[in-house]
């Protein structure tokens, strides 16, 4: 690729597509480009998947069709507000910053708009195991690919009826659960607690067992095809002629490209709004502890739905992660929200007192509705979104790059 600035030929064998962010969905989206023939570079301020894509929970859940503004969710907000251990945590201070967005999340939550929203992400999610499955055998890491189901633990009946809506939602998307007492829970997962007496089981579903590995596969991959990679901040774009011209916050000359996608997670939000698009992305704070080792306590990803955490074994440990925390992207990690982690999982699995463990937190881009947005933006050809995806980015991933590939192609 040259420095020179210059419109590039719009045939679609010789696009030259520019892909900004190097998480999950922006080397998924890099790779199946490539894979079909167009010129792809990738741009990004730090090396792949370092961000969410490195810390996430591993978990390919299609059968996620419930937004996470769901009716009733007002009622949660004084404790979102006061409770620092609440599951969806938002200070104090960043209230007046957040309001806009908390404003439509709660919005997000009457009953008809749920279900657009389930039906938007059912869409979404089509195909997303087996799509998966296929490009670990690609890549070459076909064993970071865990099918044995995801194992949702209730305390009791009660817990249970509470979350019959979600249950609802992903029985009327066709997938199917079975649901276990507290025997058949044990046939799974010998070492759960007593206090877990019910089980919905998601038999067909699955996890990835080290997604920075897989990245990192990805990644290579795109390279040995010929992809290419500019490590730096963009410091804004502008359409060129028919193309687009990409500046950097270095002295790199600018860049013209046919075509721009932007994968960048939160941070294209104010990459486009100079433009006159206004995305209502949030960061969903997300935390996770991860325990050398003890990757053999469960043998699948189950969710403690009381606690709102996922356990997943990892290729190298146990990972807790989960929770939301609406804080923005200027504040210092909160320690205290991944220690809390690790202090549930403690309380779970014994063993796992006196083991080591690490921290991590990354930012989740987060629409109000927990619909992400995938596709050409109307009035400006040659400039796609994918972004948005909350805590279903690696879910979403690779049928994000088949939405977009299949545009192109």
């Amino acid at each position: 690729m040259t420095g020179e600035s210059e419109t590039i030929s719009r045939s679609t064998l010789d696009r030259h597509v520019v892909v900004i962010g190097a998480g999950i969905v922006g080397l998924a989206t890099a790779y199946e480009l490539r894979k079909r023939g167009a010129q792809v570079t990738i741009i990004d301020r730090q090396d792949p998947g370092k961000g969410c894509s490195f810390g996430n929970s591993g978990a390919i859940s299609p059968g996620s069709v419930a937004p996470l503004a769901m009716p009733g969710i007002l009622a949660s907000v004084p404790k979102m507000l006061l409770d620092k251990q609440s599951p969806l945590y938002l200070p104090t201070t960043y209230i007046a910053k957040a309001f806009p967005w908390l404003f439509r999340f709660i919005q997000s939550s009457h009953p008809e708009r749920v279900a657009q929203s389930a039906m938007k992400l059912a869409a979404i999610h089509h195909e997303a195991i087996s799509l998966h499955e296929k490009l670990t055998k690609e890549v070459g890491v076909p064993e970071l690919f865990l099918r044995q189901g995801h194992l949702h633990l209730y305390t009791d009946e009660k817990a249970l009826v509470k979350d019959m809506p979600g249950w609802r939602l992903r029985q009327s998307y066709g997938y199917h659960f079975d649901r276990l007492d507290r025997a058949a829970v044990l046939e799974l997962e010998p070492g759960i607690p007593n206090k877990y007496q019910i089980g919905m089981f998601l038999n067909d579903h699955a996890s990835i067992l080290n997604p920075f590995k897989y990245v990192e596969a990805i990644y290579r991959s795109f390279i040995l095809s010929g992809g290419k990679v500019i490590k730096d901040d963009v410091a804004s774009l502008k359409q060129y002629g028919s193309g687009w011209e990409i500046s950097f916050a270095s002295d790199k000359k600018p860049l013209v490209f046919d075509s721009v996608v932007i994968a960048a997670g939160v941070w294209a939000k104010q990459l486009v709004k100079p433009l006159g698009i206004a995305l209502h992305l949030e960061s969903q704070r997300g935390y996770h502890a991860q325990f050398t080792g003890m990757s053999e306590l469960v043998s699948r990803t189950v969710v403690l739905t009381d606690k709102k955490i996922f356990l997943t074994p990892m290729s190298d440990g146990l990972r807790v992660g989960g929770t939301v925390e609406i804080g923005g992207l200027k504040r210092a990690p909160n320690q205290r929200r991944a220690e809390m982690l690790a202090h549930i999982a403690k309380g779970v699995f014994p063993e796992l007192h006196n083991v080591h463990f690490e921290t991590w937190m990354g930012h989740r881009p987060c629409m109000p509705d927990s619909v992400p947005i995938v596709g050409e933006v109307t009035n400006r050809p040659g400039l796609w979104l994918a972004v948005g995806h909350g805590h279903l980015g690696l879910t979403d991933s690779v049928t994000s790059a088949q939405k977009i590939a299949n545009s192109f192609f």
